[in-house]
């Protein structure tokens, strides 16, 4: 009878053989997205009209200006209010 030698004697070193290292994988391109000139303007137009609905309604500036006007008392004649008195009028449809 006869035995054979099949590897190496002591297991361990089998597993401290060297081998050769893959190639290290190519990175894989990016993910990249790019938005058509339509969906731009869309987006601009949804960041305007979000803009204009979270505006305030009372414009200050224009209440200080009618402020400043009704203190003049140069300001108040028949001419003004004859035209206040028929914008109010046509508002209520009288």
């Amino acid at each position: 009878m006869s035995i054979e030698r099949l590897g190496p004697i002591d297991p361990v070193q089998r597993f401290n053989q060297t081998t050769k290292s893959a190639k290290p994988q190519a990175k894989a391109a990016s993910d990249s997205i790019a938005f058509s000139d339509e969906a731009k303007l869309r987006a601009e137009l949804l960041q305007m009209s979000e803009q204009v609905r979270d505006a305030s309604d009372v414009r200050m500036d224009r209440i200080a200006e009618v402020r400043k006007k009704l203190e003049d008392p140069s300001y108040i004649n028949d001419t003004v209010v004859n035209s206040v008195a028929e914008r109010i009028m046509d508002a209520f449809g009288i």
